[in-house]
Protein backbone atom coordinates (compact mmCIF):
# COMPACT_ATOMS: atom_id res chain seq x y z
CA UNK A 1 0.00 0.00 0.00
CA UNK A 2 1.28 3.65 -1.33
CA UNK A 3 1.65 6.01 1.59
CA UNK A 4 -0.99 8.71 1.44
CA UNK A 5 0.33 11.88 0.30
CA UNK A 6 -0.06 14.53 2.89
CA UNK A 7 -2.14 17.87 1.27
CA UNK A 8 -2.08 21.49 2.98
CA UNK A 9 -4.70 23.92 1.58
CA UNK A 10 -4.72 27.33 2.45
CA UNK A 11 -8.53 28.95 2.90
CA UNK A 12 -9.66 25.47 3.26
CA UNK A 13 -12.53 26.17 5.69
CA UNK A 14 -15.15 26.82 2.39
CA UNK A 15 -15.66 27.46 -0.96
CA UNK A 16 -13.41 25.28 -3.26
CA UNK A 17 -10.95 25.40 -0.68
CA UNK A 18 -13.19 23.07 1.63
CA UNK A 19 -14.55 21.17 -1.48
CA UNK A 20 -11.07 20.85 -2.72
CA UNK A 21 -10.27 19.02 0.83
CA UNK A 22 -12.84 17.07 0.72
CA UNK A 23 -11.91 15.81 -2.95
CA UNK A 24 -8.46 14.78 -1.80
CA UNK A 25 -9.37 12.94 1.29
CA UNK A 26 -11.46 11.00 -0.90
CA UNK A 27 -8.53 9.87 -2.84
CA UNK A 28 -6.76 8.90 0.19
CA UNK A 29 -4.92 12.18 1.13
CA UNK A 30 -4.04 13.28 4.09
CA UNK A 31 -5.42 17.06 5.03
CA UNK A 32 -4.41 19.87 6.96
CA UNK A 33 -6.70 23.18 6.15
CA UNK A 34 -6.17 26.90 7.82
CA UNK A 35 -8.99 29.83 8.10
CA UNK A 36 -9.40 32.99 9.90
CA UNK A 37 -11.13 31.31 12.88
CA UNK A 38 -11.01 28.46 14.79
CA UNK A 39 -14.98 28.50 14.70
CA UNK A 40 -14.81 28.12 10.81
CA UNK A 41 -11.52 25.45 10.92
CA UNK A 42 -13.52 23.50 13.79
CA UNK A 43 -16.70 23.65 11.62
CA UNK A 44 -14.29 22.28 8.41
CA UNK A 45 -12.72 19.89 10.53
CA UNK A 46 -15.79 18.08 11.50
CA UNK A 47 -17.42 18.33 8.18
CA UNK A 48 -14.56 16.65 6.63
CA UNK A 49 -13.74 14.31 9.25
CA UNK A 50 -16.96 12.96 8.84
CA UNK A 51 -16.51 12.14 5.42
CA UNK A 52 -13.21 10.64 5.77
CA UNK A 53 -12.51 10.11 9.56
CA UNK A 54 -11.26 12.12 12.12
CA UNK A 55 -7.50 10.90 11.80
CA UNK A 56 -6.69 11.67 8.36
CA UNK A 57 -7.60 15.34 8.28
CA UNK A 58 -6.24 18.40 11.06
CA UNK A 59 -6.86 22.32 10.95
CA UNK A 60 -5.47 25.34 12.18
CA UNK A 61 -6.05 28.93 12.29
CA UNK A 62 -3.80 30.91 10.29
CA UNK A 63 -3.24 34.47 8.81
CA UNK A 64 -1.56 33.47 5.27
CA UNK A 65 -0.54 37.49 5.56
CA UNK A 66 1.56 37.27 8.57
CA UNK A 67 4.76 34.68 7.38
CA UNK A 68 4.83 33.10 10.91
CA UNK A 69 1.43 32.05 11.13
CA UNK A 70 1.94 30.06 8.14
CA UNK A 71 5.12 28.74 9.46
CA UNK A 72 3.19 27.57 12.23
CA UNK A 73 0.42 25.36 9.96
CA UNK A 74 3.57 23.71 7.98
CA UNK A 75 4.71 23.20 11.60
CA UNK A 76 1.48 21.60 12.91
CA UNK A 77 1.22 19.64 9.30
CA UNK A 78 4.93 18.04 10.05
CA UNK A 79 3.64 17.38 13.64
CA UNK A 80 0.74 15.77 12.60
CA UNK A 81 1.30 13.70 9.51
CA UNK A 82 5.28 13.60 9.27
CA UNK A 83 5.34 15.48 6.03
CA UNK A 84 4.03 17.75 3.58
CA UNK A 85 3.31 16.62 -0.07
CA UNK A 86 1.17 19.10 -1.70
CA UNK A 87 0.99 22.90 -0.30
CA UNK A 88 -2.03 24.87 -2.18
CA UNK A 89 -2.21 28.47 -1.92
CA UNK A 90 -5.70 29.13 -2.40
CA UNK A 91 -6.94 31.33 0.18
CA UNK A 92 -8.30 34.67 -1.37
CA UNK A 93 -10.75 37.41 -1.23
CA UNK A 94 -12.52 39.94 -3.77
CA UNK A 95 -13.13 43.29 -3.71
CA UNK A 96 -16.96 44.80 -5.01
CA UNK A 97 -17.04 45.45 -8.65
CA UNK A 98 -16.78 49.13 -8.52
CA UNK A 99 -14.42 51.68 -9.97
CA UNK A 100 -11.26 51.85 -7.74
CA UNK A 101 -12.04 54.83 -6.47
CA UNK A 102 -15.11 53.95 -4.98
CA UNK A 103 -13.20 51.05 -3.22
CA UNK A 104 -12.07 52.03 0.27
CA UNK A 105 -8.24 51.70 1.25
CA UNK A 106 -8.77 48.96 3.49
CA UNK A 107 -10.63 46.61 1.19
CA UNK A 108 -7.70 47.24 -1.44
CA UNK A 109 -5.49 46.36 1.36
CA UNK A 110 -7.38 43.24 2.52
CA UNK A 111 -7.60 41.85 -1.51
CA UNK A 112 -3.52 42.28 -2.34
CA UNK A 113 -2.30 41.32 0.97
CA UNK A 114 -4.70 38.27 1.27
CA UNK A 115 -4.38 36.89 -2.65
CA UNK A 116 -0.44 37.99 -3.01
CA UNK A 117 1.20 38.78 -0.16
CA UNK A 118 -0.72 35.33 1.29
CA UNK A 119 0.38 33.13 -1.75
CA UNK A 120 3.71 35.08 -1.39
CA UNK A 121 4.25 33.83 2.33
CA UNK A 122 2.58 29.84 1.98
CA UNK A 123 5.22 29.64 -1.13
CA UNK A 124 8.28 31.17 0.98
CA UNK A 125 7.51 28.77 3.86
CA UNK A 126 6.70 25.43 1.45
CA UNK A 127 9.56 26.09 -0.41
CA UNK A 128 11.94 26.23 2.21
CA UNK A 129 10.57 23.04 3.90
CA UNK A 130 9.53 20.86 1.02
CA UNK A 131 13.82 22.14 -0.47
CA UNK A 132 14.45 20.65 3.45
CA UNK A 133 12.65 17.34 2.85
CA UNK A 134 13.93 14.04 1.23
CA UNK A 135 12.00 13.84 -2.06
CA UNK A 136 10.63 17.36 -2.05
CA UNK A 137 7.30 18.05 -2.85
CA UNK A 138 4.74 20.50 -4.92
CA UNK A 139 3.22 24.00 -4.52
CA UNK A 140 0.24 25.18 -6.31
CA UNK A 141 -0.83 28.64 -6.74
CA UNK A 142 -4.69 29.66 -7.19
CA UNK A 143 -5.21 31.73 -10.45
CA UNK A 144 -8.17 33.58 -11.24
CA UNK A 145 -9.76 36.21 -12.97
CA UNK A 146 -7.12 38.72 -14.56
CA UNK A 147 -4.49 35.75 -14.22
CA UNK A 148 -4.25 35.34 -18.09
CA UNK A 149 -4.39 39.21 -18.48
CA UNK A 150 -8.28 39.36 -19.38
CA UNK A 151 -9.33 43.26 -18.32
CA UNK A 152 -12.65 44.45 -17.27
CA UNK A 153 -14.26 47.15 -15.65
CA UNK A 154 -14.17 47.29 -11.81
CA UNK A 155 -12.04 44.02 -11.39
CA UNK A 156 -8.59 46.55 -10.97
CA UNK A 157 -7.74 45.21 -7.73
CA UNK A 158 -8.76 41.43 -7.75
CA UNK A 159 -7.34 41.22 -11.58
CA UNK A 160 -4.31 43.11 -10.77
CA UNK A 161 -3.38 41.01 -7.85
CA UNK A 162 -4.05 37.59 -9.66
CA UNK A 163 -1.90 38.67 -12.54
CA UNK A 164 0.83 39.32 -9.57
CA UNK A 165 0.20 35.72 -8.41
CA UNK A 166 0.65 34.28 -11.85
CA UNK A 167 3.82 36.20 -12.53
CA UNK A 168 5.80 34.66 -8.89
CA UNK A 169 4.45 31.53 -9.82
CA UNK A 170 6.46 31.31 -13.14
CA UNK A 171 9.08 33.14 -11.38
CA UNK A 172 9.37 30.23 -9.13
CA UNK A 173 8.57 27.60 -11.91
CA UNK A 174 11.85 29.40 -13.06
CA UNK A 175 13.80 29.20 -9.55
CA UNK A 176 13.18 25.59 -8.60
CA UNK A 177 14.10 24.09 -11.99
CA UNK A 178 16.06 20.82 -11.65
CA UNK A 179 15.34 20.56 -7.91
CA UNK A 180 12.48 17.98 -6.50
CA UNK A 181 10.02 21.45 -5.70
CA UNK A 182 7.50 22.10 -8.18
CA UNK A 183 5.38 24.66 -8.62
CA UNK A 184 2.28 24.76 -10.58
CA UNK A 185 -1.02 26.62 -11.83
CA UNK A 186 -4.35 26.02 -10.65
CA UNK A 187 -7.44 27.87 -12.24
CA UNK A 188 -10.52 26.11 -11.22
CA UNK A 189 -12.59 28.82 -13.43
CA UNK A 190 -15.73 30.82 -12.85
CA UNK A 191 -17.46 28.62 -9.67
CA UNK A 192 -20.63 29.74 -7.69
CA UNK A 193 -19.27 30.56 -4.26
CA UNK A 194 -19.62 33.35 -1.29
CA UNK A 195 -16.21 35.25 -2.89
CA UNK A 196 -18.62 35.00 -6.56
CA UNK A 197 -21.65 36.57 -5.10
CA UNK A 198 -20.08 39.01 -2.64
CA UNK A 199 -18.33 40.73 -6.13
CA UNK A 200 -21.88 42.52 -6.42
CA UNK A 201 -22.73 43.36 -2.66
CA UNK A 202 -25.66 45.88 -2.86
CA UNK A 203 -25.44 45.48 -6.94
CA UNK A 204 -28.38 43.39 -7.26
CA UNK A 205 -29.42 44.20 -10.62
CA UNK A 206 -25.36 43.89 -11.88
CA UNK A 207 -25.37 40.81 -10.54
CA UNK A 208 -28.87 39.46 -12.50
CA UNK A 209 -26.92 40.47 -15.44
CA UNK A 210 -23.95 38.95 -14.78
CA UNK A 211 -25.13 36.16 -13.87
CA UNK A 212 -26.34 34.65 -17.32
CA UNK A 213 -23.01 34.31 -18.59
CA UNK A 214 -21.95 32.92 -15.41
CA UNK A 215 -24.72 30.11 -15.75
CA UNK A 216 -23.17 29.58 -19.32
CA UNK A 217 -19.21 29.49 -18.38
CA UNK A 218 -19.88 29.24 -14.27
CA UNK A 219 -19.97 25.52 -12.31
CA UNK A 220 -20.17 24.26 -8.93
CA UNK A 221 -17.96 23.40 -6.40
CA UNK A 222 -18.62 19.66 -6.41
CA UNK A 223 -18.04 19.93 -10.06
CA UNK A 224 -15.09 21.15 -10.65
CA UNK A 225 -13.17 20.17 -7.53
CA UNK A 226 -13.21 16.40 -8.34
CA UNK A 227 -11.88 17.04 -11.55
CA UNK A 228 -8.79 19.60 -9.91
CA UNK A 229 -8.03 16.87 -7.43
CA UNK A 230 -7.04 14.38 -9.75
CA UNK A 231 -5.20 16.69 -12.14
CA UNK A 232 -3.09 18.11 -9.03
CA UNK A 233 -2.28 14.37 -7.69
CA UNK A 234 -1.27 13.23 -11.45
CA UNK A 235 0.93 16.09 -12.13
CA UNK A 236 4.33 15.82 -12.36
CA UNK A 237 5.98 18.47 -14.10
CA UNK A 238 7.21 20.97 -13.22
CA UNK A 239 5.29 24.53 -14.68
CA UNK A 240 2.27 22.30 -14.64
CA UNK A 241 -0.92 23.99 -14.95
CA UNK A 242 -4.74 22.77 -14.41
CA UNK A 243 -7.30 24.70 -15.30
CA UNK A 244 -10.78 23.86 -15.58
CA UNK A 245 -12.07 26.74 -17.99
CA UNK A 246 -10.36 26.82 -21.16
CA UNK A 247 -10.66 28.90 -23.98
CA UNK A 248 -12.21 25.80 -26.33
CA UNK A 249 -14.20 24.85 -23.39
CA UNK A 250 -15.81 28.85 -23.01
CA UNK A 251 -16.49 29.00 -26.65
CA UNK A 252 -18.18 25.51 -26.85
CA UNK A 253 -20.52 26.66 -23.81
CA UNK A 254 -21.10 30.01 -25.86
CA UNK A 255 -22.17 27.59 -28.97
CA UNK A 256 -24.54 25.20 -26.97
CA UNK A 257 -25.93 27.92 -24.88
CA UNK A 258 -29.04 28.43 -26.36
CA UNK A 259 -29.86 24.61 -26.04
CA UNK A 260 -28.99 24.16 -22.41
CA UNK A 261 -30.77 25.53 -19.36
CA UNK A 262 -28.30 25.42 -16.25
CA UNK A 263 -28.52 27.57 -12.77
CA UNK A 264 -25.18 27.31 -10.79
CA UNK A 265 -26.45 29.38 -8.09
CA UNK A 266 -29.83 26.83 -7.65
CA UNK A 267 -29.99 24.91 -3.94
CA UNK A 268 -31.12 21.94 -5.74
CA UNK A 269 -27.86 20.32 -7.36
CA UNK A 270 -30.01 18.26 -10.25
CA UNK A 271 -31.13 21.99 -12.07
CA UNK A 272 -27.36 22.73 -12.00
CA UNK A 273 -25.71 19.32 -13.76
CA UNK A 274 -25.44 18.43 -17.20
CA UNK A 275 -23.74 16.02 -18.89
CA UNK A 276 -20.68 18.41 -19.66
CA UNK A 277 -20.58 19.72 -16.01
CA UNK A 278 -19.83 15.85 -14.57
CA UNK A 279 -17.90 14.73 -16.93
Amino acid sequence: MSTPRVVVVTGGTRGIGLGLAGQLLRRDCQVVVCGRSSAAVDAAVAELGAVAGADRVSGLPADVTDRDSLQRLWDHTIETFGRVDVWINNAGVSAPRRPLPEIPADVVDGVICTNLVGAVNGSTVALAGLSAQPGGGWIWNMEGFGSDGQLQPGMAVYGASKRAVTYLTSALVKEMKGTDVRVGYLSPGIVATDLLVDDYDGQPEAFEKARKIFNILGDRVETVTPWLADRVLAASKNGARVAWLTRSKAMGRFLTAGFRSRDIFATDESSARTPEAVA
